[in-house]
């Protein structure tokens, strides 16, 4: 395929917009009140906040193939390419621990899983996976693991059990967690981020390089954007589909929430692409390219900054729970006041992402 010398300024706004809603959604005011389609939802069904994760691996797998398309028409050595794609995602891993070790660095109660570890994983493997398969060979990889995980998930009755159940904490990965998962859970018994379903997450990594792959081709940018766009709906639909028999569930990042949020994926970003790259409707989108071009570090500055406008307290509250106890009382609704200091705090976080994008620092783990 041919490589492309331009960057795409719709991926970018896409990844800083992806940062934007993942800091909503895990920063607001109060905990108590917040809108439900900001919250997970807690079993199986789609809100807007379960569309971040997978949306932001999308975009990885897309930037694997964007950015490794021209070492590999450069013919750089594998063996470079190998090291850097390691050395990266040990870097990603290793700042996933630390933000799970903070603050009080208790490795009695470790998580060794989270945000950024899966991020880690998937780039790792479809990094890989990009130097030494063809995109079909990929689409057979992606087609196989969905439908593997499908049939241990359904046809594999949870030892502790000794039925089939996808229930909380009942299911045969929350089996598999508690049996070989070292360190604490995220929910006790079970973690979201858990071993088995890391492997359909993958394949939302490799959903994501096929687009990539796609923008690299010879196709006008038309075409392009009309097949992410076209693909990404029949996708999604059969996600939909297959989620009557497999339901739509991010904890357990099922084979339909695979489809159906990486259709949704493609179909924003071929709209975005029309939108700012080909017809060059680029305004009010410099915020989304700004928290795109460090968007890693925004998350991990999040997490640090959080600690004096979350944790800290000003007499027996937090900064956030002052506000929006203020706010409420002036006559907010206080799902509105919570989502008022979410938004400041993503401000927050936007002052140092504007410097470093000003002065062209782009912090790559």
């Amino acid at each position: 395929m041919a490589a492309s010398t331009n960057r795409l300024i719709s991926l970018d706004a896409l990844r800083g917009f992806t940062i934007v809603a993942m800091l909503v959604a895990n920063f607001p005011g109060s905990e108590e009140f917040v809108y439900f389609t900001l919250r997970h939802s807690k079993w199986n069904a789609l809100s807007f906040t379960d569309l971040v994760a997978p949306v932001f691996l999308f975009i990885v797998g897309a930037s694997i193939a964007l950015a490794y398309t021209r070492y590999v028409t450069q013919h750089q050595p594998k063996a470079e390419l190998y090291g850097k794609i390691v050395i990266r995602s040990l870097k990603i891993f290793a700042v996933g621990m630390f933000l799970n070790l903070m603050p009080d660095f208790d490795m009695a109660s470790i998580r060794w899983t989270g945000t950024l570890h899966r991020i880690a994983i998937v780039f790792l493997v479809c990094g890989l996976l990009f130097l030494n398969t063809t995109w079909k060979q990929q689409v057979w990889i992606g087609v196989l693991t969905l439908l593997a995980y499908w049939l241990v998930m359904t046809q594999i009755p949870t030892p502790d059990e000794g039925r089939i159940i996808l229930e909380p904490g009942r299911n045969l990965a929350a089996w598999l967690d508690r049996k070989y998962l070292p360190g604490r859970m995220w929910q006790g018994t079970w973690d979201p981020e858990g071993i088995l379903s890391t492997f359909p997450s993958i394949v939302t990594g490799i959903t994501g390089m096929l687009a990539g792959r796609w923008m690299l081709s010879s196709a006008n940018p038309l075409e392009k954007a009309a097949y992410l766009m076209t693909a990404g709906l029949f996708v999604a639909i059969a996600g939909y589909f297959w989620g009557l028999a497999f339901p739509v569930n991010e904890n357990l990042w099922t084979s339909s929430f695979v489809l159906v949020t990486s259709g949704i994926a493609s179909m924003l970003l071929g709209a975005l692409y029309f939108l700012m790259d080909i017809k060059r409707h680029t305004d009010g989108t410099k915020p989304g390219v700004i928290f795109g071009a460090n968007a890693i570090t925004v998350y991990v500055l999040a997490d640090i900054f959080a600690l004096f406008f979350y944790r800290m307290k000003f007499g027996v509250l937090s900064l956030n729970e002052h506000v929006v106890r203020s706010l409420i009382a002036i006559g907010l609704q206080p799902e509105l006041a919570s989502l008022l200091y979410a938004l400041f705090f993503v401000g927050v976080n936007f002052i140092p992402a504007y410097i470093l994008y000003r002065n062209k620092i782009f912090i790559k783990l």
